[in-house]
């Protein structure tokens, strides 16, 4: 499995995401820990960070267009129910090579301050409103052994800042239903 505590050679580096986060006059909080691939070992590390925890998706639709979701870290996302309520084409998600192309970082760390790497700009932003929502979102900020902590109002501001215009967006009907509990 590739590196995702390095961003890709050329690419912002959590410094340089810093430095635009204080150029914007955003706050944040960082707090480290081990590597996380997968939601869980994020759940078991992370403790009891305030806010939102969210995972973040790159996807491509079937007419080439690339689609960075962010949801909460809960919510099971239905692919063909999504590109309904989001106006896109049938969607997948985006191959490692698209990953580290398109955002600069590997694909265990996808998150939305990824785009400070995106600079054409060529990716449609979808923030679920149930995120917004919350006071607090939580991300890596580029590599995977770190989780930063940042105001929603401020993370809309560093997206526009990025070029892009994000959707806030109710997921809810694009979520597949949890299954029933055993012994129901």
């Amino acid at each position: 499995m590739a590196d995702a505590t390095q961003t890709m050679p050329g690419a912002a580096t959590p410094d340089d995401l810093f430095r635009r986060f204080a150029e914007l006059g955003i706050e944040a909080a960082t707090h480290g820990h081990a590597p996380v691939f997968t939601v869980e070992e994020n759940r078991e590390l992370r403790g009891q960070l305030p806010g939102a925890h969210c995972k973040t998706l790159l996807l491509k639709d079937k007419k080439a267009a690339l689609w960075l979701v962010v949801c909460d870290e809960s919510r099971r996302l239905d692919m063909k129910a999504l590109a309904d309520v989001i106006g896109s084409a049938r969607l997948s998600f985006a191959r490692p090579d698209r990953v580290r192309e398109h955002l600069g970082i590997e694909p265990g760390a996808v998150t939305p301050f990824a785009l400070i790497n995106d600079a054409e700009a060529a990716i449609n932003v979808v923030l679920d409103a149930s995120v917004m929502a919350e006071e607090l979102a939580n991300f890596h900020p580029l590599v995977n052994d770190r989780t930063t902590a940042i105001r929603t109002t401020d993370l809309s501001r560093f997206i526009e800042g990025c070029g892009h215009t994000p959707r806030v967006v109710d997921l809810a009907d694009a979520t597949v239903a949890a299954p029933p509990e055993s012994g129901e």
